[in-house]
């Protein structure tokens, strides 16, 4: 049995992961689909309604039968040759997409996450809907490009707004950073640009602290984050120096909501992030399906790799 890690070049929790799966007996190979197709080969038959055949990588040929599950860590889009055309680069990447991507997505094995499941849940309006759905409260949210639509929910208190996607662009050979952001009255009075796309606005809910629950198939660790800084009291992301961890569990019902969400979006993993008010009311903000628990672990000693190294072991059952 194999485990197959689809995960970029430099990524420590990776190669923890590899180690714990080593100390298990596993066989185990990482790929970066960045690899495809300079260093990464695919040759896959239809037999018997399953793919069968290789992925070659430099060092090794992973067979795809052998494949029983797999970590969809972060990996990188295919790299196409330089010297393609824009219009021959963007058919390549899509050729990728359906080909490579697609034997992989149709393996029966046990996945952390699918594809297709991280898909679904990347959409912050569903979340939001699925997590009232299923007995979390939320806040007050309103997604618009009219600028007057801004104006109008702001008025009524304090507003944050921030990325319905990633919080990183890369522009020009720089990687840029958006953080949460107050806004003020000159943000409100200088909305230019706004109506160009989509933004996603947001009541201010005053905090105690903030919690991030990690879920790992049934396993919950709820990690309570204390910000010690301006900066990091908006947005914790923006200065780790200043923040302190301490395990915490979470009401019942927070629980049950937590599980019910992840059963919904068919999800074995996830980064669920909440403030917790000063009356003690926990509030949903989104859950990431990929999120990073690395740090959260060393900071508490709560053996994530592990308990996520347990279930790819296991496998699909």
């Amino acid at each position: 049995m194999t485990v197959l890690i689809l995960a970029r070049d430099l990524d420590a929790d990776a190669d923890n992961m590899i180690t714990a799966l080593h100390e298990r007996g596993m066989a185990v190979y990482r790929v970066n689909t960045a690899w495809f197709p300079a260093r990464l080969r695919l040759s896959a038959s239809l037999r018997g309604g399953r793919w069968s055949g290789q992925l070659c990588i430099p060092a090794h040929t992973v067979e795809l039968e052998e494949i029983h599950a797999v970590w969809y860590r972060s990996p990188e889009a295919y790299r196409m040759p330089a010297e393609l055309s824009p219009v021959e680069r963007h058919h390549c990447l899509r050729e990728a997409k359906y080909g490579l991507g697609g034997v992989l997505a149709s393996l029966p094995v046990l996945w952390v996450n699918h594809p297709s499941r991280l898909a679904d849940a990347a959409y912050k309006p569903v979340q939001l809907v699925r997590a009232h759905e299923y007995g979390l409260s939320v806040p007050e949210t309103v997604i618009t490009n009219e600028p007057e639509s801004v104006r109008f929910f702001a008025a009524a208190g304090r507003t944050i707004t921030k990325l319905l996607g990633a919080n990183t662009i890369s522009e020009e050979g720089c990687r840029k950073l958006s953080w949460t952001r107050m806004l003020g009255p000159d943000n409100l009075d200088d909305l230019r640009g706004f109506d160009v796309t989509s933004h996603l606005v947001q009541r201010w809910v005053p905090k105690s602290f903030e919690v991030r629950v990690v879920v790992i198939d049934d396993h919950l660790t709820a990690v309570k984050i204390k910000a010690g800084s301006p900066d990091s009291s908006i947005d914790w992301r923006s200065d780790y120096a200043a923040l302190t961890y301490e395990l915490i569990e979470p009401p019942g019902h927070v629980a049950h909501g937590i599980r019910a969400l992840m059963r919904s979006f068919g999800l074995m993993y996830g980064a669920l992030d909440f403030i917790v008010s000063p009356d003690g009311e926990w509030v949903f903000l989104e859950v990431n399906a990929g999120g990073q628990y690395g740090w959260l672990e060393a900071a508490t000693g709560v053996p994530l790799t592990g308990y996520l190294a347990d279930v790819l072991t296991k496998g699909k059952q």
